[in-house]
């Protein structure tokens, strides 16, 4: 999936559109009931991630379960999260290297770890 893509999804699915604080390319997507973010799409250095080169590459930033994010994190495509708690987020390469099926997963799975909790 590439930005746009991820955009036209999380539109029909829960109805966000991206949000851009710094007036920039990089774009936040927050959950509608309490604007928590859920993901981020941003592009980076691939020097900052740890890859090889020094052109930028689109990421998207997720919340996921830490567990999870072991096991990702040795399969091509998943980095430890740029610029955000890496027991808590995981950046997904926007490259064609994971699926667009596992990205809409671990969405959904990003979009229910940031609901208001239940009182």
């Amino acid at each position: 999936m590439n930005r746009q893509e991820i955009f036209k999804w999380v539109k029909e699915q829960y109805d966000t559109d991206p949000d851009y604080p710094w007036q920039d390319a990089n774009a936040v997507l927050r959950h509608w009931k309490n604007r928590k973010w859920y993901g981020l799409i941003m592009k980076v250095g691939r020097d900052k991630l740890g890859l090889s080169g020094v052109e930028e590459i689109e990421v998207l930033n997720l919340k996921c379960d830490p567990e999870m994010i072991g096991f990702l994190r040795t399969r091509p495509g998943f980095l430890p999260a740029y610029h955000m708690n890496k027991m808590k987020w995981i950046s997904v390469l926007l490259d064609g290297t994971v699926s667009d099926e596992e990205i809409r997963n671990l969405i959904h799975i990003s979009y229910g770890l940031t609901e208001p909790k239940k009182r």
